[in-house]
């Protein structure tokens, strides 16, 4: 069996679709004769007629549009699913990553039955509830943050936003609330949002996390994402 008719049956068997971080683990290298197996699956899929890209690191088969665009509900190509689906997936991509690292994750109790891919989002996340790290008061704003990591004493280590379309400016008010924890902050975006958010992030309101807030766009992030799931499969090996 070829390479990519590797791929191909790891894909279909997947349902149809694959992010690249599913691929590095699914497909069974052990035949293929190159040091570099997770970079060929790349370029097999980005090069290949036979797949369509659904969002960064997302691919399916061109087989099976219809009924991978139908299962996300994406064939209508209606603009509010569209950006539902948008934000789930890169908040399962942050949780995922998290995940990896050995962080605690959580995320919103409103956006618990919301899929990532197939999956509800709770079923990623190995909390429940948030940590009781602070304040009531303190706590109802991180409650409201796409994403947490917590470190191995339940103090916060990063918080995300995914920002698709929503106003920025909400998203830093709550960073500002939780700049006296020593964590990190992110929004996570499309890099086309990155001047809007320079702007905003400059304003002298926000001085006191102006240094302390980073700005990760979509394909860095997932990136990240299928970079994890290779070192992951690269130390089980050794």
């Amino acid at each position: 069996m070829t390479q990519c008719a590797q791929v191909i049956e790891v894909m279909r068997n997947n349902g149809g679709y694959a992010t690249f971080g599913q691929l590095n683990t699914l497909v069974d290298f052990s035949t293929w004769k190159t040091l570099t197996p997770h970079a060929s699956i790349r370029r097999i899929v980005q090069q290949n007629k036979k797949f369509f890209k659904i969002q960064p690191e997302l691919w399916a088969l061109k087989k099976y549009e219809d009924i991978v665009l139908n299962k996300f509900q994406l064939k209508t190509k209606d603009k509010k699913q569209e950006e539902l689906f948008t934000h789930s997936y890169y908040q399962g991509i942050v949780v995922e990553i998290g995940n990896i690292k050995n962080f605690d994750t959580f995320i919103p109790s409103q956006d618990r039955n919301r899929l990532f891919l197939d999956k509800p989002l709770k079923d990623l996340t190995s909390l429940n509830e948030i940590h009781d790290f602070s304040y009531s008061e303190i706590l109802r704003y991180a409650k409201t943050i796409d994403v947490i990591w917590f470190n191995e004493r339940k103090l916060p280590h990063s918080f995300f936003e995914i920002e698709h379309t929503t106003d920025m400016k909400n998203s830093l008010e709550k960073f500002f609330e939780l700049q006296d924890y020593f964590a990190r902050f992110f929004i996570v975006a499309s890099i086309s949002r990155k001047r809007q958010f320079n702007d905003i992030i400059s304003k002298s309101i926000f001085n006191s996390i102006k240094n302390r807030v980073a700005f990760v766009d979509y394909e860095n992030i997932v990136n990240q994402h299928s970079k994890m799931f290779e070192l992951s499969q690269i130390n089980q090996l050794i």
